[in-house]
């Protein structure tokens, strides 16, 4: 299961590839996951530092919220990330709740 993947790229602070395709830019991504919790929609999703891939938005690095659902063909790589980047909220802030996985 994705969400217990995630869990696991998380735990290790590993860096992860997915294909996403819940946008108007489906394709795959390079993210530094560091939640996955519900949101206030009520869906399981993931709370990750955008690196490369595709984009919606366009936009470079930053802050980005995926769909759990959304999210298929994933790689956990070897790479890791030092921790948490600038603006991460470890208790969900407004935005999730009932945190599944989460760095400390």
């Amino acid at each position: 299961m994705i969400s217990s993947q995630l869990g696991t790229a998380i735990s290790s602070r590993s860096k992860v590839r997915f294909y996403y395709s819940l946008d108007k830019e489906p394709g795959f991504r390079e993210v530094e996951p560091h939640m996955v919790a519900y949101n206030q929609a009520g869906n399981l999703a993931l709370s990750a530092w955008y690196l490369s891939g595709a984009s919606e938005s366009k936009r470079g690095p930053g802050w980005r919220e995926y769909l759990v659902s959304g999210i298929s063909s994933m790689t956990i790589s070897p790479e890791t990330f030092p921790g948490p980047r600038d603006g991460y909220k470890a208790d969900g802030g407004k935005t999730f709740h009932t945190i599944q996985f989460a760095i400390k």
